[in-house]
This record gives structure tokens, C-alpha cells and sequence, in this order.
């Protein structure tokens, strides 16, 4: 994964779901664009296509915000199988924008300018 990934700006939001339904069925609905068009539609992503695959088990995307400030973040979904025969599905959303936590000063923010006395 790239340095850029690592260095992220919030705390990841972290889900776990279990499912009674096999991996490779999960897998299915995660790497089949027809398919995660309907729960995870192209608009919301940077790239259709996953950052990182790695078959059978996990995938990532970059997705970016439609407003500004335009922040980016990856979604990892990763697929792991049950000893009762279904699977789990772990999802990690990050934020990847460094700019998260900073004020951002717009350059015509028509803010009093700030002068220093002579001394």
C-alpha cells in the first residue's frame, strides 16, 4: 500500500458484518461492476477499478467527495470465511486527504488584514 495511504488524517471508521452466504459469493458482489454498481455506484468512486485486489479475499477503492473540498478516501473490504460455513465482511473506511484537521483559508476570504504597529 502506498505512504500516502498510511498517513491518514481522521480515525478509520471500522464495520463487521457476517453473512450466511459463502465468500466466494461475497467476492462475487464485490469484483462484478454490474454488481457493485448497485450498492456502491461508480460516481462515488475516484476509479472504478480497485486500488489493490487481491483475489477471493479483499479490495480496495479510492473514492473521492462530489463537493468541495473534494477530500479522497479508500474503502477496504475484506472477506473472510466462517467456521459454520458463511463469511464475515470487514470494511475500513479512511480518510487519505491531509488536509482533514487544518482550517482552510479560502485566498479571497475577505478577512481583515492584520498590520503591525511600528515600533
Amino acid at each position: 500500500m502506498s505512504g500516502e495511504d498510511s498517513e491518514t488524517a481522521a480515525d478509520p471508521l471500522v464495520f463487521e458484518f457476517r453473512f450466511d452466504e459463502p465468500p466466494e459469493k461475497l467476492w462475487r458482489a464485490l469484483s462484478t461492476p454490474g454488481l457493485r454498481e448497485h450498492w456502491l455506484p461508480d460516481a462515488e468512486l475516484a476509479d472504478p477499478e480497485p486500488s489493490v485486489v487481491t483475489p477471493g479475499e479483499a479490495l480496495r477503492y479510492r473514492m473521492r467527495d462530489s463537493e468541495p473540498p473534494f477530500l479522497e478516501s479508500v474503502v477496504t473490504f475484506r472477506i473472510d470465511a466462517s467456521e459454520a460455513g458463511g463469511s464475515s465482511l470487514h470494511v475500513v473506511h479512511e480518510l487519505t486527504n491531509r488536509r482533514v484537521g487544518r482550517e482552510l483559508i479560502p485566498a479571497n476570504s475577505n478577512a481583515p488584514s492584520v498590520m503591525r504597529a511600528a515600533a
